[in-house]
């Protein structure tokens, strides 16, 4: 009897082992010394992948961030190797599913497909090969991404932190880190916090992750501010809050869909301070 592929259980499993191995698959790209600005993307567009994509084709050990599929291959005058095993990613479709009432309604479905990368290939025309396409255009510094969106920012004190209550991100001065990366970083999950907030994109787990609902808002705010940094070129060489991996590794050992809501929400974010416009109006409190 053949078992139906499960793409939930095996991104899941791909993400609970690194957790476990290692450092935050978020992390790796960078710890193994990539430049800055690069990230899995597809070599034969230049297309970055997003969501959980970006998080499966980080768990690799490839130091080339470039994949395609084997049609893709072949159409670049290469081959995948003989013996060389795929990375399976995802592909959201939308089927619209007739309800009970007659009316329609879209329902996301998830269906698994293979790609490979460029250093499981021979044959590759480099010359057709392309790279990360950049995100960010203009001021790209992370203070001008704040103003931008409109968030309040305020400098001083030893702690890093975003309060809904006052709904503004505190932060120690840039001169208090080791390095402008590390203030950039840092800012940056903040404002994935900052995001949360009900009049941007209202984002709440108690109800489905019920005590570990705040350890999980630090998982959207750690891929997040991931997603934020590949765009923008900043190196992320450490966790915000490396405290809450176990409870992560909980809640997705428990729910194999988890770190679907998480890297669905943290992309949600990462766009909304990557591409929105200006906030006009005042926001209560």
């Amino acid at each position: 009897m053949t078992t139906k592929f499960d793409i939930y259980q095996d991104v899941t499993d791909r993400i609970v082992n690194a957790l476990e191995q290692g450092p935050a698959p978020w992390l790796k790209p960078w710890a193994e010394g990539k430049c800055g600005g690069s990230g899995p993307h597809n070599a034969t567009t230049g297309r970055a992948y997003s969501g959980i994509n970006w998080l499966v084709l980080s768990c690799s050990a490839y130091t080339s961030d470039g994949w395609l599929t084997y049609k893709q291959a072949t159409e670049l005058g290469g081959q995948v190797r003989k013996g060389e095993k795929g990375t399976h990613i995802v592909f959201w479709s939308f089927p619209k599913i007739q309800q009970d009432d007659g009316t329609f309604k879209a329902v996301p479905f998830a269906k698994g497909y293979v790609v490979f990368n460029t250093q499981q290939c021979d044959g590759l025309d480099p010359a057709k090969l392309k790279g990360m396409e950049p995100v960010v255009a203009g001021d790209t510094s992370i203070n001008a991404l704040a103003a931008r969106v409109g968030a309040d920012v305020r400098h001083g004190g030893k702690k890093a932190f975003y309060t809904p209550e006052g709904d503004y991100v505190g932060m120690p001065t840039a001169d208090s880190f080791a390095s402008p990366d590390a203030y950039a970083a840092t800012l940056a999950h903040e404002l994935v916090h900052w995001t949360g907030h009900k009049s941007r994109c209202d984002r709440q787990f108690g109800k489905r992750f019920g005590d570990d609902a705040y350890a999980f808002e630090e998982l959207v705010a750690e891929i997040g501010s991931a997603f934020v940094c590949a765009q923008m070129g900043i190196p992320l060489e450490s966790l915000q809050h490396s405290s809450y991996i176990a409870a992560w590794l909980k809640v997705l050992k428990a729910d194999k869909r988890a770190i679907f809501t998480a890297s669905s929400q943290a992309k949600r974010s990462s766009e909304f301070l990557i591409t929105k416009e200006p906030v006009i109006e005042e926001i209560a409190a």
